[in-house]
C-alpha cells in the first residue's frame, strides 16, 4: 500500500485483499448508557470518526451536553481503538444561533440535525416548521457548519413510502434557495428523487446512503412474514430506488458518501405489537458496503465512497491510515447481545481483517 496524490492505491495481490484508506461514518446512533458500552466499539472498530447523532432522551441541545455526551462515548471505547466521535446538536424550535456557534467554536459541535417533530425515533423535540429555525440556520451559513437533515414529512395523510420526495417539494427546495450557501446533508436517502436532487444541487448540497438501503427494498421486510428488525425510517422503497441508490453510491459522484444511520434496539422492542425503527448495521458495515460494490463491479470506487468524499466535503483531513478487507465468507450471528444485526445469519462475502 502506498500514497499517491492523497489517494491510497488499492492492491489486490491476489484479488482476495482490498485495501482502502480507514473509512468514517458520517451518521450513527450509539445511544447511551448501557447500549452505548454495547455497540460504540463496534463502530470505532471499523471507523477513524463518526457523526453521533443527538437524539437522546433528553436531546442534545446545548454545548455542555455535547461534551458530556462526547466524554461518555470516549469513556466507553475500547481505549486499544483510535476513535473521534464527532457531536451534532439537535435542533429545536427557536433554538439560539449564538449557542450554535459557541459550541462550533469550541471544536463541540461538528453539525447540527434537523428532525421534523415526531418523524423518528426520539423527534418528538424537533423542528415543527424551518422559519422556527431561521436564526441558526443563519449563523450556520455564516460559520459554514453543515445541516443534516432527516429528509420527510410527518403528515399523517401523506403515504409513509412518499414522504421522502413530498419533503423534497415542500421543505428542501425552498431551504436551499434561502440558503445558497448552507452545507446541507440529505441523509440516508431511499429514493431516486433524492438522488436526482443531490444531484441537480451545487456542491454544498451532499447526501449520506445506508448499506441496508442499497442492499435490500422494501419486498425483504415482508419476506415470509412480518421481518420487525428490517423496519427503519426512512422505511425502505421499491426496487427502482433501491438501483438508483446503488447507481449513486458506486457512481464517484463526490456528492454521495457513507452514512450507515445505524440505529440499534434490543429485540424485545423491535418484536412487539408497535416496533421501533432502525437496524443495527455497524458490526459488519464495511463487509455490507463492499457487498453491494463488489455486485456492482465497482470495488475501486469503494474508497471514495467510504473514505474521501465524505472528509472532503466537511472541510476535514482524509485519514491516513488503512483498512483491509479480505475476500472470504464471515456468517453475521443472529445475535450480538440482545441485538438482532443486520444480515443476521446471512453469509457475506468480505471480512473485515482488521486495521
Amino acid at each position: 500500500m502506498t500514497l499517491t496524490d492523497d489517494r491510497l492505491v488499492i492492491r489486490r495481490p491476489d484479488e482476495h485483499l482490498l485495501v482502502i484508506r480507514k473509512p468514517d461514518d458520517w451518521h450513527v446512533h450509539l445511544r447511551d448508557g448501557e447500549m452505548l458500552g454495547h455497540v460504540v466499539n463496534a463502530t470505532a472498530r471499523q471507523f477513524a470518526r463518526a457523526i453521533v447523532m443527538p437524539n437522546l432522551k433528553p436531546p442534545v441541545t446545548t454545548t455542555a451536553a455535547g461534551a458530556a455526551y462526547r466524554d461518555r462515548i470516549l469513556a466507553a471505547v475500547d481505549p486499544a481503538l483510535d476513535f473521534t466521535p464527532l457531536i451534532t446538536c439537535y435542533l429545536t424550535d427557536g433554538i439560539a444561533g449564538d449557542e450554535l456557534a459557541r459550541g462550533h467554536g469550541e471544536g463541540v459541535f461538528t453539525a447540527a440535525k434537523l428532525y421534523p417533530a415526531h418523524a423518528t425515533t426520539n423527534s418528538a423535540h424537533g423542528v415543527t416548521d424551518v422559519a422556527q429555525i431561521r436564526d441558526a440556520l443563519e449563523t450556520m451559513q455564516r460559520i459554514g457548519m453543515p445541516l443534516l437533515i432527516h429528509g420527510e414529512v410527518t403528515d399523517s395523510h401523506v403515504d409513509i413510502f412518499d414522504r421522502e420526495a413530498v419533503f423534497i417539494e415542500r421543505t428542501l427546495i425552498g431551504l436551499v434557495r434561502d440558503y445558497p450557501e448552507l452545507k446541507i446533508v440529505f441523509e440516508h436517502i431511499t429514493t431516486a428523487e433524492a438522488v436526482a436532487f443531490v444531484e441537480a444541487s451545487g456542491a454544498n448540497v451532499a447526501a449520506t446512503i445506508t448499506p441496508h438501503h442499497l442492499a435490500i427494498n422494501r419486498n425483504a421486510m415482508f419476506e415470509g412474514g412480518i421481518r420487525p428488525h428490517l423496519y427503519c425510517l426512512p422505511v425502505l422503497k421499491r426496487e427502482k430506488h433501491q438501483l438508483a441508490l446503488r447507481k449513486a453510491a458506486t457512481s464517484g459522484n463526490p456528492k454521495f458518501f457513507l452514512g450507515t444511520d445505524s440505529a440499534p434496539h434490543v429485540a424485545s422492542t423491535k418484536e412487539t405489537a408497535c416496533g421501533c425503527a432502525g437496524c443495527y448495521n455497524a458490526p459488519f458495515a464495511l463487509e455490507s458496503y463492499a457487498k453491494t460494490f463488489d455486485e456492482e463491479g465497482a470495488l475501486d470506487r469503494l474508497e471514495g465512497f467510504a473514505s474521501d468524499f465524505g472528509p472532503d466535503f466537511y472541510g476535514l483531513p482524509r485519514n491516513t491510515g488503512s483498512v483491509t478487507l479480505e475476500r472470504t465468507a464471515v456468517t453475521v450471528p443472529e445475535r450480538i447481545g440482545d441485538v438482532v444485526p443486520f444480515h443476521a445469519g446471512e453469509t457475506l462475502g468480505w471480512r473485515f481483517a482488521g486495521a
